[in-house]
């Protein structure tokens, strides 16, 4: 379990519910010492003496939500983010290695070589397990705010694109998935047409249509790349503000392609 300890002081609600549940058999399934995995999902302090095992079935304080959402931190949006990438992974009946690679390489550029080949192994324990769908994305829904669960949808496509394609069985996961995050049918639309080749992309992308006038263009540009600036996902940390600026770069090209087809 030492080798797991990343993680251990930067959980906070996903210590809880179903996804506590998969992060608990996960690290189970590793055969570390009981003794030593209170300080993966405690406080990260071998020193301090843990009172009780979490209880990892027990649900989440939905009470305190609003606060919650705002202490979202790097290893809960990390847990969730490994979770719902063995979902994907598995969508479509095959374990491409194209996929696995682009999990392993993204969480290399991430957080670095050695935090990412721990991050596999959990990643790894988990990807045997059957996962719900449903009961973990109703707690993330429920705790993350929304500019990360977008960040999570980005990064989930990105995976099911790695091999060269998202098969259809892919995408109706993730459309699954965004819709149990509660992401809105036009946030869903905007970050797949990030994916996909079409020459309505930079429409998609700017949620408007082709009949907006320049104003509109200017206005929905303005919108987007307020919604999707590194900035918003900055309490993750540096390393997943930077992983943001995909989404962000991708706004400013679909505006930069509308200013050259409309001439202003």
């Amino acid at each position: 379990m030492a080798g797991l300890k990343w993680i251990g002081a930067t959980l906070g609600w996903t210590l809880g519910g179903p996804i506590g549940a998969i992060i608990g058999l996960a690290i189970g399934s590793l055969g570390d010492a009981m003794s030593e995995k209170g300080n993966l999902l405690g406080n990260g302090n071998p020193n301090k003496q843990q009172k009780r095992e979490p209880n990892y079935r027990t649900q989440p304080n939905y009470r305190t939500q609003q606060q919650r959402r705002a202490q979202t931190t790097s290893g809960d949006f990390e847990v969730s983010l490994l979770i719902l990438a063995s979902v994907i992974i598995k969508a479509d009946g095959v374990q491409d290695q194209r996929e696995l690679d682009f999990v392993r390489n993204k969480f290399v550029e991430l957080y670095g070589k050695d935090r990412a080949n721990k991050a596999f192994r959990l990643f790894k324990n988990i990807s045997n397990q059957n996962v719900s769908t449903r009961d973990v994305c109703r707690q993330i829904q429920q705790m993350m705010d929304h500019a990360s669960r977008l960040q999570l949808l980005h990064f989930l496509f990105g995976i099911a694109k790695a091999d060269g394609m998202v098969t259809d069985d892919e995408e109706d996961q993730i459309n699954r998935i965004a819709n149990y995050l509660g992401i809105s049918s036009r946030d869903y639309s905007s970050i797949k047409a990030m994916f996909y080749n079409s020459s309505d992309n930079a429409y998609t992308i700017l949620e408007i249509d082709k009949t907006a006038t320049v104003d509109q263009i200017k206005k929905a540009y303005r919108n987007m790349a307020k919604k999707y600036h590194p900035d918003r996902v900055e309490h993750l940390g540096e390393e997943h503000r930077k992983g943001a600026e995909d989404k962000f770069k991708q706004v400013q090209k679909a505006y930069e392609f509308l200013q050259k087809e409309r001439g202003f």
